[in-house]
């Protein structure tokens, strides 16, 4: 079961709950989620992707595991954790201007995949 996390404005247009479960077949993957989500609810359709291209709307980005996710190819394996789903999958609304104010705030604790993966190794093989 793979969980994620909406933005309250995706919340409001699929009118569920804050998390939604899925359940995947094959490999957990940034495409496979969405294409779950988007089958489940269709009204989602075209506001995380575009509707032709597929890729990511500007304004939202993905994160898993303290990751930053937005930039990895579609394809790419989630982490373990994710695919476990003991970790949610979050979907973001960007929040535009401003800056961390150091090594307190909880945007520092973020992390790119890069340089997690130098942390913590690979992601978890496709099942």
């Amino acid at each position: 079961m793979i969980r994620v996390m909406l933005p309250a404005h995706l919340r409001t247009l699929a009118r569920t709950g804050a998390e939604v479960r899925l359940e995947i077949e094959g490999p957990i993957t940034q495409r496979a989620i969405l294409d779950a989500l988007e089958a489940r609810y269709p009204m989602l359709r075209g506001t995380i992707r575009d509707h032709v291209t597929k890729e990511r709307r500007p304004f939202l980005r993905f994160f898993a595991c303290q990751e930053d996710l937005s930039h990895e190819p579609a394809d790419a394996p989630l982490p373990e954790a994710v695919a476990a789903g003991t970790e949610p999958f979050l979907i973001i609304g960007a929040v535009a201007g401003g800056g961390c104010t150091g090594a307190g705030h909880p945007a520092s604790r973020i992390t790119t995949r890069r340089s997690r993966r130098a942390q913590c190794g690979p992601p978890a093989a496709p099942r």
